[in-house]
């Protein structure tokens, strides 16, 4: 037998591989693929979601723990678990966007037959290429920008994602997530902007028509395309019927449901709860939240507030007759004592107009509501109120001549009457004899903070020549309702994470600040403000009240603080200028804007409805009376000596007082008549610092003292 030799390739021929050795190569290819697809599953790492998957709004709650009073944060998100999600819901969504789930590893290319298959038919709805896992690695990690390298990214981050976390999380991850149009990420906040209701509460309608809307957000709103979106539920329905997830009866009866008119969200700062939630968010950042913590949210956030005080609080200064259109500002505050919880603010009309809340921003200044913390260091100085003071009008202090509203000379007068009738020129005096130093700490320790601007130890201190907010002069007075213990105020009472993790809880930590004793002798004398000195406006409440007016010179506020023993509130005018400044509320063309007047008024309408569920409780009497003070009708000291200035007031023309007012007596110097020695009855009628009339029996007493 003879072995030819076999002829060897030549021409093109001999560049084509033969048939194994393409089949290697092949091969070799396909193992060198998946190597290096498996090197950068293995060495690539799961990035942190960006904000747009991480944020979602902050709810927060009025302090019955259950009604929504707003949201807060940059993302119309709430996340919700996937247990929360009916289960019709989560096939609707699987029909819809990714039928073989459970199935693939994260990345499917038959998805990819499929879809375009379905596209080159027409069908419509068809889906795209993209897994449930595909997208969620986009939406959370990459971008949307439409690119190769992207899309490559893509797939591997989903192969890394369906190995290191389970089905179930990636579908709740998704699910909280995804944007369903109307400015709603996630399923719970698509559910409330398309149906008001809760994402658990999702029916079979519901829940295909969501589903359905996934593919095209924007183009398959129910108000602008609805044919297509029913077309997209058709979809997505005979999915769920193809792999077993709802009976052909369940499918005959899918219709379109009906969908909650779509408003563009109002900005939810709007109005005067705008104020209530920036001071939630201030709070926030006071327990060591970031802004980007807050701002990135998923908080479920329980405030202080209660909603009934605070409509009280908005009607009693919507009704009262006054307009903040001219730059008046109005600011309400409102502290239980024995909580430090704020149940009502009023900080103005409309947030989004003006940022600066008056209640717990805005300052103003004090007036004779500071001579609360003059009249608490008196006490513990062992100075009673049946101690004598000279009431005359001027007085030199220090070089300054201070006067009395109108420059009404009162005589000699007690501590209790000083208080009662708001008597400038004694406090001025009662203040040299404990101290100045003593009276700015005993306001600090009563709650003011120690940077409120003005607040110095000075002679003129005790007359108000600093400016505290509403709510720190409400939450200071709260500490006397408190018996002496201070509790810083709080808007805050818990915040917890979806699932319903607490993070912080509000506990009360009260510090002793004044004796018992000392707490319930300025509570006494401030009852008598209310009962018959310059706050008995606020005798309608018709319930134990403790308060003082005040009034600054120049008219440029007025106030008034009170409190019951159970609710400590504050009411302040001031005006602001078109420069910014401060101006004399006089300009509102009103008159003299007493404390005693639409502050008072203001409080005691809004204490009536505030209070008017609660129960009444009475004020404590003080065991032991700082001075050896005896509350008696009558009561005379005569071995007790006033303490007097010892100059003699000008007979020139009025000077400037230090506040700014015109001093001096208005008829020159005072009389004999009107010296301590001679206690001549003041005449009944005439204005005190906050324009009340003198109690002529109380005038008799200090005559006959």
């Amino acid at each position: 037998m003879i072995d030819y030799p076999r002829k060897g390739k030549t021409g093109f021929s001999r560049w084509v591989p033969s048939f194994k050795l393409f089949i290697g190569l092949v091969g070799f290819c396909i193992i060198a693929v998946f190597g290096l697809v498996a090197l950068a599953v293995i060495f690539t790492p799961i990035p942190e979601p960006n904000e747009v998957a991480r944020a979602e709004q902050n709810i927060v709650y009025w302090n019955d723990g259950h009604t929504e009073m707003g949201r807060i944060g940059e993302s119309n998100r709430v996340s919700v678990p996937l247990s929360d999600v009916p289960l019709v819901t989560q096939h609707a969504v699987l029909a819809a966007e990714d039928r073989d789930y459970f199935k693939h590893g994260g990345f499917d290319p038959m998805a990819l037959g499929r879809a375009t298959w379905g596209q080159l038919r027409g069908e419509a709805g068809a889906g795209g290429a993209s897994t449930i896992t595909q997208q969620y690695a986009r939406n959370a990690f990459l971008s949307q920008e439409q690119s190769i390298v992207r899309k490559v990214r893509e797939i591997i981050l989903s192969i890394k994602l369906d190995f290191t976390e389970s089905k179930e999380d990636i579908l709740s991850n998704y699910l909280n997530t995804i944007y369903f149009g109307r400015g709603a990420y996630g399923i719970e906040s698509a559910s409330q902007a398309y149906f008001g209701r809760p994402s658990s509460k999702l029916n079979l309608n519901q829940s295909v028509a969501l589903a359905a809307i996934i593919q095209q957000p924007t183009n398959l709103d129910p108000e602008k395309n609805p044919e297509a979106l029913r077309a997209r539920m058709d979809y997505v329905a005979d999915g769920m019927l193809k792999e077993g997830w709802i009976t052909q009866a369940q499918r005959n009866k899918i219709r379109m449901p009906e969908f909650k008119p779509y408003k563009k969200a109002k900005n939810a700062y709007k109005g005067t709860n705008g104020y209530l939630l920036d001071s939630v968010r201030r709070q926030m950042l006071t327990l060591g939240y970031t802004e980007e913590q807050i701002n990135l949210g998923g908080f479920h956030i329980v405030s202080t507030f209660d909603r009934d005080k605070q409509r009280a609080a908005v009607e009693a200064v919507e009704n009262s007759g006054l307009d903040q259109s001219n730059g008046l500002r109005i600011g309400l505050s409102s502290v239980e004592p024995s909580t430090g919880e704020i149940k009502a603010l009023y900080g103005g009309r409309d947030y989004l107009k003006n940022q600066l809340s008056n209640a717990d921003q805005a300052i103003a200044l004090a007036g004779s509501t500071f001579k609360t913390f003059t009249l608490a260091a008196a006490f513990e100085d062992d100075i009673g109120l049946n101690s004598l003071w000279n009431g005359n009008s001027p007085i030199n202090q220090g070089g300054h001549w201070l006067h009395n509203e109108n420059n009404v000379s009162y005589g000699t007068v007690s501590l209790e009457t000083a208080t009662e009738r708001s008597v400038n020129t004694a406090f001025a005096l009662v203040g040299d004899k404990v101290g100045h130093k003593a009276v700015m700490q005993s306001a600090i320790r009563a709650g003011l903070p120690e940077n409120t601007v003005g607040l110095v130890a000075d002679g003129q201190t005790t007359l108000g020549t600093s400016s505290p907010t509403t709510l720190d002069m409400a939450s200071a007075y709260a500490t006397f309702a408190n018996q002496g213990n201070r509790i810083a105020p709080t808007s805050v009472l818990k915040v917890s994470r979806a699932g319903n993790k607490t993070e912080y809880e509000y506990t009360p930590a009260p510090t002793r600040a004044f004796s018992t004793d000392v707490a319930n002798t300025v509570n006494y004398t401030l009852q008598q403000v209310v009962n018959s000195g310059t706050g008995t406006r606020a005798l309608s409440l018709g319930k134990p009240a403790a308060g003082k007016t005040g009034t600054t010179d120049n008219n440029r506020s007025a106030w008034f603080s009170g409190y019951t023993p159970n609710l400590s509130t504050a009411v302040a005018l001031s005006m602001q200028g078109k420069d910014g400044n401060a101006e004399s509320l006089s300009s509102l063309g009103l008159g003299h804007i007493a404390g005693g007047s639409y502050p008072a008024s203001i409080w005691t309408n809004y204490m009536s409805q505030a209070l008017a569920n609660d129960p009444e409780e009475e004020f404590t009497l003080p065991e032991k009376w700082p001075g050896d003070y005896n509350p008696v009708p009558w009561m005379s000291n005569d071995d007790w000596q006033p303490y007097e200035p010892t100059s003699e007031p000008p007979t020139s023309s009025p000077t400037e007082s230090p506040t700014g007012s015109p001093s001096g007596s208005p008829t020159g110097s005072p009389t004999q008549s009107q010296s301590p020695q001679n206690r001549q009855l003041p005449v009944p009628g005439r204005g005190d610092a906050d324009g009340t009339p003198f109690d002529l029996l109380n005038a008799v007493r200090q005559l006959f003292s």
